[in-house]
């Protein structure tokens, strides 16, 4: 049965697209001057129209929708609100007013949270997120370690333990998901939790599991994630700095003799009206027109990228202007599978 995950991989290979919420152009400059003069902190994006903008993103055939887990607002020492609102439950009104875009994380900070809590949350999603459009789920959990100090300790965890708890809390996650045998429950031994107590997480996803990827390395190296999640999500990087984590990834897999596991990543856009616009690089990505958007995607797909999110906050444009104009002129280039029809006879994805 195909995952949320494999409806993200197009069949002949070329990467598909999804947007990052919040889809706000809080970060924009004439934004920026707005906010400054009404008072309004930095880093705070603008949700009024968060559920109707996710809804039209769906409708234009955009891949995923991906939401970040930023417990606390720290407008001193980072300055970024994230998504704003609670991760999960962020992800279930989504999944009410969305059918086809893939729902992700990007990503859970796995250590700050109880993984039984995640578990149950995540298959909670799974559930939800399938329901409109049969018994296959769209949600794909996304997880991290985490790069802010500060939160560790007011959340009762050890910042620099946080690699070991990364890897404990994800195997009970994957425990959770699972059906035990009749008369067994969940096995955690880290949380004095033996099969004998027929303890479940209710409701189990869809397909018996919900795929995972990870966010950076989250401490660990590559041989480790490779055979413990389902995908890659790295950083936003420059195409020939993508290429080698590209073919690190791809190694990695290949030498523990591994199914394929796709490699995706993010990208702030800044698209101007201009479509001949070339580009100019920003902070984690890019100024650009139409045209060289196309090429720029072009390249990262023919390097092995499967799928790449794009944040729209640096730019000044109406939102929906540009969610409009990508559907209309760059996603044809790179459609998501549900939409295009498979080739005749079509390479394996990447």
């Amino acid at each position: 049965m195909s995952t949320a995950l494999q409806r993200l991989l197009h069949p002949a290979g070329t990467l598909t697209l999804g947007l990052e919420l919040p889809l706000d152009n809080d970060w924009g400059p004439a934004r920026l001057r707005r906010d400054q003069a009404v008072g309004r902190p930095f880093g705070v994006p603008d949700l009024s129209s968060h559920a109707e903008r996710a809804a039209l993103a769906d409708r234009l055939g955009f891949a995923a929708l991906w939401v970040r887990d930023v417990p606390l607002y720290d407008p001193v020492r980072f300055g970024d609100a994230g998504t704003v609102f609670e991760t999960f439950t962020h992800l279930g009104h989504l999944a009410a007013v969305t059918e086809r875009a893939v729902l992700g994380t990007a990503a859970v900070v796995l250590p700050l949270r109880k993984p039984l809590l995640v578990a149950k949350a995540a298959a909670t999603v799974d559930q939800l997120s399938g329901r409109r459009r049969g018994p296959a789920g769209r949600f794909v959990l996304g997880v991290a370690g985490g790069d802010r100090p500060v939160e560790y300790p007011l959340f009762g965890e050890d910042f620099d333990r946080r690699t070991l708890t990364f890897r404990e809390n994800l195997s009970v996650v994957r425990q959770a998901w699972r059906i035990p045998p009749t008369g067994r429950g969940i096995t955690a031994t880290g949380l004095g939790l033996e099969a004998e107590r027929q303890l479940a997480v209710l409701p189990k996803p869809f397909n018996g599991s919900i795929p995972v990827v990870v966010a950076g390395r989250a401490g660990q190296n590559l041989d480790w994630l490779a055979a413990h999640v389902d995908g890659w999500f790295n950083y936003p990087r420059d195409p020939k700095a993508a290429a080698g984590h590209v073919a690190s990834w791809r190694a990695a897999t290949e030498s523990a003799q591994l199914p394929a596991r796709p490699y995706l990543t993010p990208m702030l856009l800044d698209l101007t009206e201009n479509p001949d616009t070339p580009p100019s690089p920003i902070r984690l990505g890019l100024r650009t027109g139409r045209h060289a958007l196309v090429d720029h995607l072009r390249a990262m797909s023919d390097l092995g990228v499967a799928h790449l999110s794009l944040s729209l906050r640096p730019g000044d444009r109406p939102v929906e202007e540009v969610m409009r104009e990508l559907a209309e002129e760059v996603l044809p280039h790179f459609p998501t599978p549900d939409t295009a029809p498979a080739p005749a006879s079509a390479p394996a994805p990447h």
